[in-house]
C-alpha cells in the first residue's frame, strides 16, 4: 500500500484467474460503479466505490478475468522481442541502436569488439564457451555502465521536484523494458543497451516521474511531456527495435 502524489491511497492486491495470477492495484473512488483498466504496461487498475468490499472486489477482477488476459496479449505485442539468434558470423545485432555484423572467430583469448562496424567475437582455440554467452556477457557489462550513467544524467531533471533518489537495479525482464516498485526502486532491462540512447532516456525518465506519480494518469503523462517532449517518438523506436 502507498501513497500517489495525488495522496489518494492505493491498495496491491491478486487473485488467481484458473492457472494465472491477476495483480492489480486497487483505487478507491466516489464513483458507484467498478471500473477495471488495462494499461499498456500491463499494469491492471481497479477503480471501485469506496463501500465495495475487498471479496467483491476480487470477484469482479476474476469475472473479468478473461477481458483482462485479452488485453494484455495485445500489449504484450508492443514490449520488448528479442528474434531468435544462432549466434553465427552473418547475424546482425542491434548494440545502441544500431546494427553491427556479428564475426566469430578463433582468437588468442575469449573475447569480444567493435571493430569497422562489426561485433567480433573471438573464441580461444579448445575453449567450450560459445559466442552467445560471450556476447552476453559483453552486453551485460556495458549495459551496466551505461544506463548507470543515463540514470545519473537524468536523475538531474527531478532536482527541482526533491524526489528521494530511488535506487537503481538492473533485471532481464521479459515483458518489460522498466519498472517502478512499490518499495521505490527502479528496475531496468539490460536490453536496453540494444536501444538508441534517447530510447534510454526515455525509460529512465519515465520510471523515475512515477516517484511522483505511480499511475499512468494525466498528472503523470503532463510531467512526462514536460520531461522529454518527444518521449511518443522514442517509445515508438522501442516497440519496432527488432521489426
Amino acid at each position: 500500500m502507498y501513497e500517489s502524489g495525488n495522496k489518494q491511497l492505493l491498495m496491491e492486491r491478486s487473485v488467481q484467474y484458473g492457472k494465472t495470477k491477476i495483480d492489480y492495484i486497487l483505487k478507491r473512488s466516489k464513483r458507484k460503479t467498478l471500473a477495471i483498466e488495462v494499461h499498456p504496461d500491463l499494469m491492471v487498475k481497479v477503480i471501485a466505490p469506496f463501500d465495495a468490499s475487498i471479496e467483491s472486489i476480487d470477484e469482479k477482477v476474476v469475472k473479468r478475468g478473461s477481458w483482462i488476459e485479452r488485453q494484455k496479449k495485445y500489449f504484450e505485442s508492443f514490449l520488448p522481442r528479442t528474434p531468435k539468434r544462432e549466434y553465427v558470423s552473418g547475424e546482425t545485432h542491434l548494440y545502441l541502436g544500431k546494427r553491427y555484423l556479428l564475426k566469430v572467430k578463433k582468437g588468442d583469448r575469449n573475447s569480444v569488439k567493435l571493430k569497422e562496424g562489426c561485433l567480433m567475437v573471438f573464441i580461444k582455440e579448445g575453449s567450450k564457451i560459445e559466442a552467445r554467452h560471450l556476447l552476453a556477457s559483453w552486453y551485460k557489462e556495458h549495459a551496466e555502465g551505461t544506463l548507470q550513467k543515463h540514470f545519473t544524467k537524468n536523475l538531474e531533471l527531478f532536482e527541482k521536484h526533491a524526489i528521494v533518489q530511488p535506487e537503481m537495479n538492473i533485471k532481464r525482464m521479459k515483458k518489460r523494458w522498466g519498472s517502478y516498485t512499490a518499495s521505490g526502486k527502479i528496475i531496468l532491462n539490460p536490453e536496453l543497451i540494444k536501444a538508441p540512447v534517447r530510447c534510454i532516456d526515455y525509460v529512465i525518465i519515465h520510471e523515475l516521474c512515477h516517484s511522483i506519480e505511480p499511475l499512468h494518469n494525466k498528472t503523470f503523462y503532463d510531467l512526462l511531456e514536460n520531461l522529454i517532449p518527444d518521449w511518443k517518438r522514442w517509445k515508438d523506436r522501442l516497440e519496432n527495435m527488432h521489426k
